[in-house]
């Protein structure tokens, strides 16, 4: 049997402890800032405008505008999952718990 050295020990439980102490909501937005970076800002940018090269040519909706926002949180999930004109579907490649971050993500674009 392997023995943990003892000066491993107390690094290791601060790190756990630590993970467990973060809200939840916390880490769910790291995860969503990390699948916005992943899918949308090719189209969308860094900052959801729209304003890459790509989402210029494409047109793409500035997510932190008054009509976005106004969508609801079901109709941005759909379309998400969906796809609608030019933006393709992500269903098949993100989980509904992503998905439902992404639209929490979406949400919080304009207070930053």
């Amino acid at each position: 049997m392997r023995v943990i050295p003892s000066r491993l020990v107390v690094p290791v439980f601060l790190v756990c402890l630590t993970m467990l102490a973060l809200p939840f909501g916390v880490r769910a937005q790291t995860t969503a800032a990390k699948s916005f970076k992943t899918n949308c800002t090719l189209c969308h940018g860094d900052d959801g405008s729209g304003n890459s090269p790509t989402g210029k040519a494409l047109k793409a909706k500035d997510l932190a505008s008054a009509e976005v926002q106004a969508i609801s949180d079901a109709d941005l999930a759909t379309v998400i999952a969906k796809g609608k004109g030019k933006m393709p579907a992500f269903g098949s490649k993100l989980s509904p718990d992503v998905i439902n971050s992404l639209v929490v993500y979406i949400r919080h674009l304009p207070k930053k």
